[in-house]
């Protein structure tokens, strides 16, 4: 995998990213729950709202929703990077691809909680899975160029 020297450094990016990832994961599902409790109403007899979004949720604005679900696919590549460390031989490429599609989500979750923190209508909730998803787009950087970095 890496030499011995970016070993411990990757390992501990690894848990550290990990930790950040269920969090995050932890936060959209709250997010996710409570959009389908409290979103729209649709039955016999109600009509659609005029600027219905199937990905609307109360707590936040308009890219809250589009921001919940790209975080919530970025937590599960990204937590799917620690299982790979738990081979008997873990592979270079495989790592290093897994943690770049990881990445990349998080980048795009990122883009989205830019979007809603320049509309500046959330919560606190959300305000800290932005903070997470800004913090892991380093960190998750920082992890790729260690094992990179040992090959």
């Amino acid at each position: 995998m890496a030499n011995t020297q970016m070993k411990p450094v990757a390992a501990l990016l690894l848990f550290l990213n990990f930790c950040m990832y269920v969090i995050v994961l932890g936060i959209g599902a709250w997010a996710m729950n409570r959009a389908i409790d409290y979103g729209f109403i649709i039955g016999p007899g109600f009509k659609l709202p005029a600027h219905f979004s199937p990905i609307y949720f109360p707590m936040g604005n308009a890219a809250t929703g589009f921001f919940v679900t790209f975080a919530m696919l970025a937590g599960v590549v990204g937590c799917s990077i620690s299982d790979s460390w738990y081979q008997p031989y873990p592979s270079l490429p495989s790592v290093a691809s897994i943690a770049g599609v990881a990445w990349t989500f998080t980048l795009l979750a990122m883009g989205f909680a830019c979007k809603e923190i320049e509309l500046e209508i959330r919560n606190s909730r959300l305000r800290t899975m932005e903070a997470f998803l800004i913090i892991l787009t380093v960190t998750q950087l920082v992890y790729i160029a260690a094992i990179h970095g040992g090959a």
